[in-house]
């Protein structure tokens, strides 16, 4: 959906993460889901008022487990700076159960993981990592904290688009720091357990545009 924001569907629920309010380039709309994930309360994150449902929405804003119509979800608290949140707040990674396979959403992440906090992520399959710098991971910290974890599929998230977030790095810095020489953008991303890969894969999504 553009900046950190990702629409994860499964055969159990819908889950709408970091909805944002109005950024340059972006146009969030008016999304449904069965429930909303907030992983820090900056406006760019926390836009849960513009996501609709029947019945509401349940939202999510904090660290703890948490099993909503079929999922199971875990919140772990975690830093926005690498001052233990001195200078930009908390923020709360998400690590999302379901159809067999494990999803971490790391919202703003700005610090390498404890080995506690990795531990907590040790089985995720697929990883939702900030990449554009600013005021979460860049690039190098990115790739850094995928070491930590070992994902099997890796989709790069919070970066500077040719429309807008200025003050943060383009998605490229990130694909050579992985070793890719080129990248395709898709519209989405669909994955069974069966169709994990055997080693790590980058895959980059198409920002939802204005």
């Amino acid at each position: 959906m553009g900046h950190s924001c990702f629409r994860v569907r499964s055969k159990d629920a819908t889950v709408l993460m970091d909805p944002y309010t109005k950024i340059r380039g972006l146009e969030l709309g008016r999304p449904k889901a069965d429930i909303i994930t907030i992983s820090h309360e900056h406006p760019g994150h926390s836009n849960a008022a513009a996501v609709k449902g029947d019945p509401a929405p349940k939202v999510v804003s904090g660290p703890g487990e948490y099993e909503i119509s079929g999922l199971f979800l875990t919140g772990v608290r975690t830093y926005h700076d690498s001052e233990a949140g001195k200078k930009l707040g908390r923020n709360t990674v998400y690590i999302l159960e379901s159809e067999g396979m494990v999803l971490a959403h790391l919202g703003d992440l700005g610090h390498a993981l404890s080995a506690e906090q990795a531990d907590l992520m040790s089985n995720v399959d697929i990883l939702l990592v900030p990449v554009g710098g600013g005021k979460s991971l860049g690039p190098e910290q990115a790739a850094e904290v995928i070491a930590q974890l070992e994902p099997l599929v890796v989709v790069p998230m919070h970066y500077r688009t040719a429309e807008g977030q200025e003050g943060l790095e383009g998605v490229e810095h990130f694909v050579k720091e992985m070793g890719l020489s080129d990248f395709q953008a898709e519209d989405r991303l669909s994955i069974r357990k069966s169709d994990l890969p055997d080693t790590l894969q980058v895959r980059v999504l198409s920002p939802r545009p204005a």
